[in-house]
């Protein structure tokens, strides 16, 4: 893709599931229990709210599921400044496509994140936004096998179609279909993320009381 063909700005994503006890982060349940679980979530989600506003690199989104109507989607927005979009599809890879889809529209690039990765840092979205200058996508591989930022300088829905997500070779699919596509991407850092209850310990060594 040649870089007349690019936008020249930029927004970010950030995908959240609404904090509901039994519906998210269930497999850290056994330790902190299903309400412990969902506050960890909602913590996490303004974490990574705050770390993509302090990037600098362009407007804030909000991609709530299933709707926007949760309390916290609203207290996010009041408090923070971001827009709530309710996120549409069957599967992850869908949500994302019309995301991407929808700041294309607005003739801007988008690098979405999710709320799983306190190693996230402002210096790595301001990164991907840089990357996404020269190359039509950029990733920062997560240590389970997926990723935890996909950046797109316009969609690319073939990148996300018949994805196992949450699978550990979601990462190498991926670098699969963008060689066959001929697509130029970056990667970033490898990140580790929060999911199962031994992540709950370097969450702790990092700084995140979880008692």
């Amino acid at each position: 893709m040649s870089g007349a063909g690019r936008p020249d700005r930029a927004r970010i994503a950030v995908f959240a599931k609404a904090p509901v006890a039994g519906a998210v982060k269930t497999r850290l349940a056994a330790k902190l229990g299903d309400e412990g679980a969902a506050q960890l979530h909602a913590r996490l989600a303004r974490h990574a709210l705050q770390t993509a506003i302090a990037s600098g690199i362009g407007p804030v989104e909000l991609w709530c599921a299933p709707d926007a109507s949760h309390p916290f989607f609203a207290a996010c927005a009041a408090s923070l400044g971001v827009t709530l979009h309710a996120q549409r599809g069957a599967n992850l890879g869908e949500r994302m496509h019309h995301a991407f889809e929808d700041a294309a529209r607005a003739g801007a690039a988008l690098v979405v994140i999710g709320g799983d990765c306190p190693a996230l840092a402002p210096r790595h979205l301001r990164e991907a936004a840089r990357a996404l200058v020269e190359n039509d996508a950029v990733f920062a591989p997560a240590e389970d096998g997926g990723y935890v930022l996909v950046g797109l300088a316009r969609p690319q829905p073939a990148l996300f179609a018949g994805i196992a997500w949450g699978e550990s070779d979601v990462m190498e699919r991926t670098r699969a279909r963008l060689a066959a596509s001929g697509l130029a991407w970056k990667e970033l850092d490898t990140l580790w993320d929060v999911d199962r209850p031994e992540d709950l310990e370097r969450l702790e060594r990092h700084g995140w009381p979880v008692g």
